[in-house]
């Protein structure tokens, strides 16, 4: 389960949320207010220190009001570079002293991309030289500066003392890590985030795409509802940190003003539908899975409606309060219980939400304003759910395992009912099935200058053998006619057994009627040593009739029956011969 559903309600609702804290305490200024000095040998400075707000709970106060109520600004409580959940629009100012050694050639830097709008303000003996809007409501190619975070170049004069307002409204968390640094500062830390960020982005990317070719290579669902739940984690990670507003969905207000909850209720429906498929098992509730799909459904319809605003972020943000983790909770009884018999795929996901509680807890003391924000701190949600996401495709690799394994047992078995089905179970041969089977596969391919032999061979004598030692020596003598057949043929010839004493050869490739008769001949010879057997020597011979294909039929049923009248009538003129029942002698 992606860590994000709390962060969306948190970092980008409104405060009207179930985790809205109280009003930030302020601590009341000193006598005089610190100024931040500007040096040039410092090229980047945290400008929290220097920060006193003002509250202005209906928004209406002008810069000119509010440089008339200085005593109204105090030092906030709060942790550093965030002031937590508020409804106010909120005031902020910063001396600035700049140094005679220093150019002037500053920039403000505003760290979090999801601040709606930002007023900033510079004045110079309480009168106005500077004024830009920031913040996320405005099209990116309008912005000052045009970077993933929100940031103004400021050209101050050394030795001159000035004054930053900033007016902050947002609906979310007003989280503000506000920095100055000089210009190569600035780029420099920009380079190191955008590295970041592509590398976090490229990954999610790769993994998104793998899933989506491994579902359509394999078909398998699995790897669809992962994907489903990659894209809602993604599409908040581009949201979060500005990547989709510098690069995917530049000056698309509508996407800024809808992609938090979009990703939520996105991330909300793959988490449905994945932790239902990946935990299926005997540990689930019967109505799991039923339950599952219908918290997927629902996801999707407010998904849909809020598209078309239909309904607004309030609706949205009570939807996700409910049933953001609801997938985690439910699932979490079976994962135990498959971690507890040994089962890797239960100990990921434990390990998955152990890290997923972390981190929320982590990101919920942020925006709350009790935990500072900071580089680790904002970061450490994004890399949470990168490790969620990384531990699910383990989850999914187990899963392809799994599948891969299924499939060698039932080729497997499937292999062993083909065998069972086409073999001796004494002997190990093709028995009749499987002599029809090759026999019809073979006669294709005949023809006068590649001729298909197809000798009919019944042991002379076997009866007898059988009834003096028993069914034990009778059957040891059929292993050993089989080994005996099986070393004077070619590797590329084929000895079955039709049952009893009756053996069949197939020789393809015979160059002409002579060579097939040689083979029988051969065959014959090789009955005249006897079988020396664990305990009796045993003498049987053979009584071979044959046919030939092309010349003495074309089908499978023609020939055995030609050969099988040959060697019927070997038997009766004295056994041990070898017979060829010709096309031009008929069928009876």
């Amino acid at each position: 389960m992606p860590a994000y559903f709390i962060a969306f309600l948190m970092a980008c609702s409104p405060t009207t949320n179930i985790f809205a804290a109280e009003p930030t305490t302020l601590v009341p200024a000193g006598a005089t207010q610190k100024t931040l000095v500007l040096r040039d040998i410092n090229p980047t400075i945290d400008a929290w220190s220097a920060v006193n707000m003002m509250s202005d709970p209906k928004g209406t106060l002008s810069l000119e009001q509010v440089i008339a109520s200085q005593s109204q600004f105090a030092q906030p409580k709060t942790s550093a570079n965030t002031l937590g959940l508020r409804k106010d629009v909120v005031w902020i100012r910063i001396p600035l002293a700049v140094s005679s050694a220093s150019d002037g050639l500053w920039v403000l830097d505003i760290d979090y991309a999801v601040l709606n709008n930002i007023d900033v303000y510079l004045t110079q003996n309480n009168q106005q030289v500077q004024h830009s809007l920031l913040g996320n409501m405005q099209a990116y190619s309008k912005r000052p500066i045009t970077s993933r975070s929100h940031a103004l170049g400021l050209k101050l004069k050394p030795n001159t003392d000035y004054t930053l307002y900033l007016r902050v409204k947002t609906v979310g968390a007003m989280i503000v890590p506000i920095s100055l640094s000089k210009p190569s500062s600035f780029h420099s830390r920009a380079l190191n985030e955008q590295m970041l960020q592509g590398l976090m982005t490229g990954l999610a990317l790769c993994l998104l795409i793998y899933s989506i070719a491994q579902w359509f290579s394999l078909g398998e669902h699995l790897f669809l509802k992962y994907a489903i739940l990659l894209t809602g984690s993604l599409m908040f990670s581009l949201l979060q940190f500005g990547v989709g507003a510098q690069y995917v969905w530049t000056d698309n207000v509508w996407m800024e003003l809808h992609a938090g909850g979009l990703s939520a209720l996105i991330a909300a429906c793959g988490s449905f539908l994945f932790i239902e498929q990946a935990l299926a098992g005997r540990d689930r509730n019967r109505y799991f899975g039923v339950m599952m799909k219908g918290g997927a459904c629902l996801t999707m319809i407010f998904a849909g409606l809020y598209s078309f605003d239909m309904i607004d972020i309030h609706i949205v943000t009570a939807i996700i309060s409910t049933l953001g983790m609801t997938p985690a909770l439910m699932g979490m009884p079976g994962a135990i219980a498959r971690a507890r018999r040994g089962d890797t795929v239960g100990g990921y996901f434990l390990s998955a939400w152990v890290v997923y509680f972390v981190t929320t807890a982590i990101l919920i003391g942020v925006i709350k304003g009790s935990i500072p924000a900071n580089f680790w701190t904002l970061h450490s949600f994004q890399f949470g759910a990168t490790f969620d996401m990384l531990v699910f495709m383990r989850v999914l690799g187990l899963r392809t395992k799994a599948m891969h394994t299924e499939a060698q047992i039932a080729t497997r078995e499937r292999d062993t009912l083909h065998s069972m089905a086409h073999t001796d179970p004494l002997t190990g041969l093709p028995n009749r099935r499987g002599l029809n089977t090759t026999l019809t596969n073979l006669l294709p391919h005949a023809s006068p200058e590649n001729i298909l032999a197809v000798y009919m061979l019944d042991l002379d004598g076997f009866k007898q053998v059988n009834d003096q030692y028993g069914h034990d020596i009778g059957d040891e003598l059929l292993v050993a006619v089989a080994q005996r057949l099986q070393a004077n043929l070619r590797s590329v010839d084929l000895v079955s057994r039709l049952g009893g004493d009756e053996f069949v050869v197939m020789s393809m490739g015979v160059n002409n009627v002579q060579q097939a008769h040689d083979l029988g001949k051969k065959l014959l010879d090789a009955f005249s040593a006897p079988f020396k057997l664990r305990e009796q020597i045993c003498s049987v011979g053979l009584t071979i009739g044959y046919a030939l294909a092309p010349q003495d039929g074309h089908d499978a049923i023609s020939l055995l029956k030609r050969a099988d009248a040959a060697m019927y009538s070997g038997k009766q003129s004295g056994k041990h011969c070898l017979r060829r029942g010709e096309a031009s002698e008929g069928l009876t």
